[in-house]
């Protein structure tokens, strides 16, 4: 009788493996198809005209000149001839630093301060037609949890966990009295950490990763809007500096680094670093080294504004204005040197500061990255630059590993933005202005941006 049932269920278990097994992810994704839209991929200076683009879950899965067949219950989104374009890519943002300055961040801000800003930043950012962010300090991985969960609306989300920096870097945070090694409320928030050994590089390198770093920041140069560094000094040891990235790969990322100097950049570029951050003294001497390296560069361009030195934190501390003031003199080469000797560039902003400031900060951003460089060399620094950027951060660090981010390819991220007019002819239609800090109010979003689709999901859309 035993051996009757256990045959009954081995022919049973067989009947069962033998048939097709449906698993709940192989339902049919939704389809949104986008006709007669002028596409501008991210990397090639020209549009490709009247054509369809299919997104299926969140790849683009087709793109033709033809027709492209879809479901019934697909949705279909006729372009009237706007451009699609790549979201934008924010490569260094601070969405967790909402000022006023630096040491009322340090001595009154509390985590719930900090959250309540990041998660309005976010969704600026998104609203601005951003949709990567890459944090470049201060943000750990709970911003990115919760965007990625749909808790709150944002852009995929880069952070770069603590700013690591020596004692008396541009990190050091900590108030005027503060002995060293205190723990301050950056330190006890991982928002920052004063690193002065190749052990302290290890322990608090790692413990970024354990916090959900995509890559690391090391302050190597000094600051203009900072207390205690003079924006030439050299910080941290070649040890240190080899150390980080030491860590960094064994994570399968990569080192950014905020270095102003030339000894500075190409210290960093020979230590292994990947992101140079800033880079205010690039010449064709780095720039070749740079190629060598396969490394890229995000520069705030609002660091060669004519008002730079009407912005609160320089005019109202004669520290600082006298920092802004030397560094523009020897920053003055960095434009020429760009054009003449031009090396991979990421879109970079830097605003520290509230909501409100950062949405003109952004939009002053854009507008001098077309004034200096031209549209085109904007566009693909907002766009496809950025997007390899991202990719530095490696198969299994990456939050987004999948495939490709800031291009409009077939089986790459449906981050997609539908926008009147051509950007490549006139640049206000991404949302510029030629105004800074006396610019008007900015609306949540452009209008000109008329619809922001992100991971294949629609966030706006004004059609």
């Amino acid at each position: 009788m035993k051996n009757r049932i256990f045959a009954s269920v081995a022919i049973l278990c067989m009947a069962l493996l033998s048939q097709p097994i449906f698993a709940a992810d192989e339902k049919e994704l939704p389809q949104t198809l986008f006709t007669n839209v002028n596409i501008f991929n991210g990397t090639e200076d020209r549009l490709y005209e009247n054509h369809q683009v299919l997104v299926e879950g969140n790849i683009i899965r087709a793109i033709s000149a033809g027709e492209i067949e879809t479901r019934d219950d697909a949705t279909v989104i006729e372009g009237d001839g706007r451009t699609l374009m790549p979201g934008f890519i924010e490569n260094h943002a601070h969405l967790m630093l909402p000022g006023p300055t630096l040491p009322a961040m340090e001595a009154n801000s509390t985590w719930e301060d900090l959250a309540i800003h990041g998660t309005r930043m976010a969704e600026m950012y998104l609203m601005q037609g951003f949709t990567t962010v890459r944090d470049a300090g201060g943000a750990n991985a709970g911003l990115r949890r919760a965007i990625d969960s749909g808790t709150i609306i944002g852009p995929r989300f880069y952070p770069s966990a603590a700013f690591l920096s020596t004692r008396g870097g541009h990190a050091d945070f900590a108030n005027f009295t503060s002995p060293p090694g205190e723990t301050s409320n950056f330190s006890r928030l991982n928002m920052a950490q004063e690193v002065d050994s190749v052990a302290d590089m290890n322990k608090f390198a790692r413990n970024n990763f354990r916090m959900g770093a995509t890559q690391l920041k090391y302050m190597q140069s000094g600051g203009v809007v900072s207390a205690f560094d003079p924006w030439q000094l050299l910080a941290g040891s070649k040890e240190e500096i080899e150390a980080a990235v030491a860590v960094a790969e064994s994570y399968g990322s990569y080192v950014m680094a905020h270095s102003y100097r030339k000894k500075a950049i190409m210290d960093a570029l020979n230590a292994g670093v990947r992101s140079i951050e800033h880079g205010f003294m690039f010449d064709c001497e780095i720039a070749e080294l740079m190629n060598e390296k396969g490394a890229y560069i995000t520069t705030n361009l609002t660091a060669f504004a004519p008002g730079l030195f009407d912005i609160p934190a320089v005019r109202d501390v004669p520290a600082s204005l006298r920092k802004a003031r030397s560094a523009t003199q020897a920053f003055e080469n960095y434009i020429p040197n760009m054009k003449k000797c031009p090396v991979k560039r990421g879109f970079h902003t830097d605003c520290v500061g509230s909501v409100a400031a950062c949405n003109k900060q952004i939009a002053y951003e854009k507008y001098l990255n077309g004034d200096f460089f031209g549209n085109y060399a904007t566009l693909v620094a907002i766009t496809s630059v950025g997007g390899e950027i991202a990719a530095m951060s490696g198969d299994f660090t990456n939050p987004y590993p999948d495939t490709r981010l800031g291009v409009v390819e077939k089986g790459a991220y449906a981050d997609l933005l539908l926008i009147d007019g051509n950007p490549l002819e006139d640049l206000s239609v991404i949302g510029t202005s030629d105004k800074w800090f006396d610019a008007p109010e900015r609306p949540a979003s452009p209008e000109t941006i008329r619809i922001i689709m992100k991971d294949g999901v629609v966030y706006k859309n004004t059609l």
